[in-house]
């Protein structure tokens, strides 16, 4: 699906109006925290400390999950919602990050209800079974934010008028 929005390509320099801006910050800290299920998903992998690695990553995917959710929500139900006025609903770059979004929640979603239902010691090949779930999702959410920053936050800020980047950062506040 990359094919469809390298057309919409930014070379990411441009500014951008308050909303965007606002959720191209919030990519900051959840890619720290991307970045510290990725190394505890690693260590287990290489069978470093595996059952010590694997107890914290259940709570800090809870963690990144609540911290998620919120932003998901003002792209999903704000800024997505106002780009399909002039994309099309279910069609190109929105549907493409809307995918992405379920995919990673989808892989998450997995991981934590393979964790809650586990009551007994998982072994060590259950334990890297279910963090590669939390490691597929760093992978498809740390792509998707630079499809955000990149492709879809400039192609927002060329798109939308002075009025509707004002309306983007007034209903994305309230979320």
């Amino acid at each position: 699906m990359e094919g469809c929005m390298s057309s919409f390509n930014s070379n990411g320099a441009e500014s951008l109006c308050e909303g965007l801006t606002q959720l191209k910050g919030e990519h900051i800290p959840l890619l720290e925290k991307l970045h510290g299920l990725n190394h505890l998903c690693s260590k287990i992998d290489q069978n470093e400390n595996a059952e010590e690695n694997f107890s914290k990553l259940t709570p800090a995917v809870e963690i990144f999950m609540a911290e998620l959710g919120p932003h998901s929500e003002r792209e999903e139900k704000v800024l997505f919602r106002m780009m399909e006025t002039y994309l099309g609903v279910g069609m190109g770059p929105v549907a493409v990050m809307e995918y992405e979004h379920e995919q990673a929640k989808s892989l998450i979603g997995r991981f934590l209800k393979k964790t809650s239902i586990q009551s007994e010691q998982l072994s060590l090949q259950q334990m890297k079974e279910y963090s590669s779930l939390v490691k597929n999702a760093y992978l498809t959410l740390v792509d998707h934010f630079s499809k955000e920053e990149n492709v879809l936050f400039p192609m927002a800020e060329r798109m939308l008028t002075n009025e509707e980047k004002s309306e983007l950062f007034e209903k994305i506040k309230q979320i």
